[in-house]
């Protein structure tokens, strides 16, 4: 589809949004701001209220939301995970024909290919999105949002999906974009439960957060940096099963990662973390690779015991 026809078939189109959420509710603003007629729908009605106020339509129903767009049209669902979408969209699958359903709700890859054949069956386009900002920043210069599954529906719908942040397109498979929402989410989830781990245990030393978060965000904010610094393409070591050891090695981590066991386990702190991040320096010791740099720790990672 060249960018006349993108351009034609997609700006200040109809668009239904199904689920108004936090981030439900400001894509329907974004949208509506850009000039698009929305119709929304939300299993409480109550939810609707302040985009309804902006210029969205309400449906009555699930199949009323759907039906506002032709065929060929976008309908966007933002919903706790995909067994919602289900639970709202059976009753409508005799209207999905021709439609584009972009799902942004978290789930697992593999029940997102579920879901895009279940589409397919139903004679809908799937996409898969990961939008990967807060709700207020959406629609901002700052947001981005992954999608996958087939090209050219995303190409054509592309001058809306824009609106909402840039995209970032990963490929056919529909589990591609959930893939990478997950993965970033590990780094995402991975990081809060560590910057809380460790104000926990400045707090047993009488440092109080307000005090503690500035200097462990400075190291948060510095660990792109140092894994960046000395290769221009960062994972391509791990891509080739080199793991230098010359900065680095999964003994001296794995030696800090001791420390911090026993540092937490004196003051009296949940062990969970520690223990999980020690075992992959311990695992990688006993398979011999004590002297290598510590991203060996991905092998254990990759194959668990």
């Amino acid at each position: 589809m060249n960018e006349r026809q993108e351009s034609t078939t997609s700006q200040n189109s109809p668009v239904t949004m199904i689920g108004l959420g936090p981030m439900g509710q400001a894509m329907t603003r974004t949208l509506l701001a850009a000039g698009h007629p929305v119709t929304v729908w939300n299993r409480t009605p109550s939810r609707a209220d302040e985009v309804v106020g902006a210029g969205a339509s309400l449906a009555a129903t699930p199949v009323e939301a759907v039906e506002a767009v032709e065929a060929g049209g976008l309908v966007i669902l933002s919903l706790t995970d995909y067994q919602a979408m289900y639970d709202v969209l059976d009753g409508a699958a005799g209207s999905l024909a021709g439609r584009t359903l972009l799902n942004l709700s978290s789930d697992t890859p593999e029940r997102t290919r579920e879901a895009a054949a279940w589409a397919a069956d139903h004679g809908a386009t799937f996409l898969t999105g990961g939008v990967m900002v807060p709700a207020p920043m959406v629609g901002t210069s700052a947001a981005h949002v992954y999608y996958s599954g087939r090209a050219e529906a995303l190409q054509g719908h592309l001058t809306t999906v824009s609106l909402l942040g840039t995209p970032k397109y990963l490929g056919e498979d529909p589990g591609l974009a959930q893939m990478m929402y997950q993965a970033q989410l590990t780094v995402f989830l991975t990081t809060l439960s560590a910057l809380m781990h460790a104000t926990a245990m400045l707090g047993t030393a009488g440092m109080e957060a307000k005090e503690a978060l500035p200097e462990l965000l400075s190291s948060a904010d510095s660990i792109g940096a140092i894994l960046r610094a000395g290769e221009e393409h960062p994972g391509t070591a791990l891509d080739a099963g080199e793991h230098p050891g010359e900065l680095s090695t999964v003994t001296m981590m794995g030696a800090t990662s001791d420390h911090i066991v026993e540092t937490s386990a004196s003051l009296g702190l949940d062990l969970a973390l520690p223990l999980a991040v020690q075992a992959h320096y311990q695992r990688a010791i006993k398979d011999g690779h004590g002297g290598d740099n510590w991203t060996r720790i991905i092998d254990g990672i990759r194959g668990p015991r």
